[in-house]
């Protein structure tokens, strides 16, 4: 069983059609990545999927539960982690402070056992503090923890906003534009750190991302979206080879091309 479904979704906003009865599936520990030209409906699926929008039609299970239209912060409690193309950071806040942060979602302790500081809530609070330690160590996070996390490159912010959704424990972590005005060098550190994500978390990664290169290294399948609709599924190497896939990208001399 995929540990997520996207079946046949549908997204309007007004009389636009942004996505137009998509389908893809995620298996376990695996990294799929979604591309596709500019305006091709990537995001909106993503959103879809994180309960940000609700489809007009279709169904999305995760984990053999159907989650379609469930609010966004029920996703976090079910397995589902994300970060964002535009970093949503504390900027008050520390590195570890931020870290933390992603904990308190996932916390079975209510309002009244933490007023009163019971046994299971120093029990998480130190359970929390040790998946941060070592998330920080993973990221290479570890001697700008106590920093303001304004202090640190935009690179290196990206990073705090993923260990911050893998402190979770997610099964599947959402990336979005993870690779976004990050330099060459980086780009390369970071297909490193997803794999190694992926192998010490054992859990499955949605990538949705302009970085070509990037994807077609680390994704073990690559769903294509265009104008809404799915156009190619498959493995890295199936997709590139693909001629809707390069007409999509490349442009076939009809004004179909596309910024990548």
């Amino acid at each position: 069983m995929p540990l997520l479904e996207v079946q046949d979704i549908v997204i309007r906003f007004g009389g636009v059609t942004a996505v137009a009865g998509v389908s893809f599936e995620v298996a376990e520990r695996q990294i799929c990545g979604l591309i596709g030209p500019n305006g091709a409906g990537k995001t909106t699926t993503f959103n879809c999927i994180s309960g940000i929008y609700r489809p007009n039609s279709g169904r999305i299970v995760f984990a053999g539960q159907e989650i379609t239209g469930l609010p966004r912060h029920r996703m976090t409690g079910l397995g589902i982690g994300r970060t964002f193309q535009n970093l949503a950071l504390f900027r008050s806040m520390t590195v570890r402070e931020n870290v933390l942060a992603g904990a308190h979602s996932s916390g079975r302790t209510g309002f009244v056992a933490s007023a009163f500081a019971l046994p299971q809530v120093r029990r998480e609070a130190a359970q929390a503090s040790r998946r941060a330690d070592e998330l920080l160590a993973l990221l290479n996070l570890e001697r700008v923890a106590d920093a303001p996390v304004t202090a640190l490159p935009f690179g290196w912010q990206k990073r705090v906003e993923m260990a911050r959704a893998l402190i979770s424990q997610p099964k599947l972590l959402l990336l979005d534009e993870p690779a976004g005005g990050l330099n060459h060098g980086e780009v390369d550190d970071l297909a490193g750190l997803l794999v190694d994500i992926r192998r010490n978390f054992d859990l499955s990664i949605l990538l949705v991302e302009h970085h070509m290169s990037l994807v077609m290294r680390v994704s073990d399948k690559v769903a294509v979206l265009d104008f809404g609709k799915k156009i190619a599924d498959g493995t890295p190497e199936q997709v590139r080879a693909d001629p809707a896939v390069i007409t999509a990208y490349l442009g076939a001399g009809d004004g179909h091309a596309h910024a990548a």
